[in-house]
């Protein structure tokens, strides 16, 4: 490790391009150009435990935080009446030495473009992993297409069930030979 000017750690990944800075509970990587390309904080256990007592938190995990919904309707009116990203989340109890002091920005302009295109039931229903139905549609489907999606279902669900017979006829043959 190297030290620049300022004092901050730094480690150079020649072979891959990039600087590797540390300071304390922060990874960044930077290019050399000056652009952080990767800025993650990670949260000690007491910072988690203090954010997780936030009453708009809904989770915290070592990198990231869940907001609740409704702290995220409030943010996203309260920034749209004028007030600053970092004023609505010093006010909502959060420290920005914490979260960082970019975060509160970022994290208002995510929000107010989900709220742009959905509204405040997108902050309510979950749009990616397990738990989503997969992305809305923004068109009414006709009757034609919706009759094509159901067949190309049923279609689907037939030969799923096709294979499952097989293969629970396969698993008889081999239990009979042993």
């Amino acid at each position: 490790m190297n030290r620049t000017p300022n004092g901050r750690h730094f480690k150079k990944v020649t072979h891959l391009g990039f600087f590797l800075f540390s300071d304390p509970g922060i990874l960044n990587i930077s290019t050399g150009t000056g652009e952080v390309v990767m800025s993650k904080i990670i949260f000690n256990e007491n910072q988690r435990r203090t954010l997780e007592a936030n009453p708009n938190v809904k989770t915290v995990s070592e990198r990231t935080i869940q907001y609740t919904p409704e702290f995220k309707v409030k943010a996203v009116n309260e920034n749209l009446q004028g007030k600053a990203p970092s004023q609505i989340f010093t006010e909502n109890g959060f420290d920005l030495t914490v979260i960082g002091a970019d975060k509160p920005k970022e994290t208002l302009k995510r929000w107010r473009k989900t709220f742009r295109l959905y509204g405040e039931e997108g902050f309510f229903e979950e749009r990616r992993g397990k738990g989503s139905t997969g992305r809305p549609s923004t068109k009414e489907l006709s009757a034609e297409k919706k009759l094509e999606k159901a067949e190309a279902r049923i279609k689907y669900l037939e030969a799923e069930n096709e294979l499952l017979k097989k293969l629970e006829a396969l698993e008889r043959q081999a239990k009979r030979r042993s």
